[in-house]
């Protein structure tokens, strides 16, 4: 059974960091590709970051680029997002999303095929 989940999420200061996790179990995080995405009270679910589990390649949106990492860690079969220089409006709740036929390749963006998702984490930045 295929489950991701967020964590790491909270309120921040402008130009403040956070570090998302998301935990991925019921299969193997090398064989696919997860995608983080973001919704902002009012609006539309947009994507952010990616990566891909087998070859490493990753890519962002360009609101976070320069700011954002994504990486993976197949051992732990857990995919990190780390936000620094974070911006009011980076404000959203962030979710962790994945699906067997999911790319990694830019433009970021959900995709309607997308089956499995996160529950989500709520990023505050505010002062």
């Amino acid at each position: 059974q295929v489950q991701l989940v967020e964590s790491g999420g909270g309120l921040v200061q402008p130009g403040g960091s956070l570090r998302l996790s998301c935990a991925a179990s019921g299969f193997t995080l090398h064989y696919w590709a997860i995608g983080w995405f973001r919704q902002a009270p009012g609006k539309e679910r947009e994507g952010v970051s990616c990566v891909s589990g087998s070859d490493g390649i990753t890519v962002y949106a360009d609101s976070v680029k320069g700011r954002f990492t994504v990486s993976s860690d197949n051992a732990k079969n857990t995919v990190y997002l780390q936000m620094n220089s974070l911006k009011p409006e980076d404000t959203a709740v962030y979710y962790c999303a994945t699906d067997p036929a999911y790319e990694c390749i830019a433009p970021v963006q959900p995709m309607d095929f997308m089956d499995y998702w996160g529950k989500g984490t709520l990023v505050t930045v505010s002062s």
